[in-house]
């Protein structure tokens, strides 16, 4: 019967630590999610001010008195290079439901 009881005692021991630090993995988990969600909300809020800019300098470029001003076409090409660079980072925050919806918006502006 000792023996049975200090084995009892050794699994039991092992559970508990299994346990806690199952606990503790779980947090940890859940608090990486959060910080990736956080950090997916702010490329997605970067790319949309990048999306803006570039069409702010595509409106002044196409203006009357601006038309042709090769520093404002460089600034121009510029935040549209920028503006794909950000683009190549989609697949990594975006949910794919969401991704569907940005490519077609995408066909609908060409």
């Amino acid at each position: 019967m000792d023996f049975m009881s200090r084995l009892e005692m050794v699994l039991s021991l092992i559970l508990l630590v299994s346990m806690g630090i199952n606990v503790l993995l779980f947090v940890y988990s859940r608090n990486v999610a959060q910080k990736l969600v956080l950090i997916s909300q702010e490329i997605d809020d970067m790319r949309a001010a990048v999306a803006s800019f570039a069409s702010h300098v595509k409106s002044v470029y196409e203006m009357e008195m601006f038309y042709g001003d090769q520093t404002l076409q460089a600034l121009m090409d510029h935040a549209r290079s920028f503006r794909e660079y950000m683009e190549e980072f989609n697949f990594i925050y975006i949910p794919e439901e969401e991704e569907a919806d940005a490519e077609t918006q995408q066909i609908e502006e060409i």
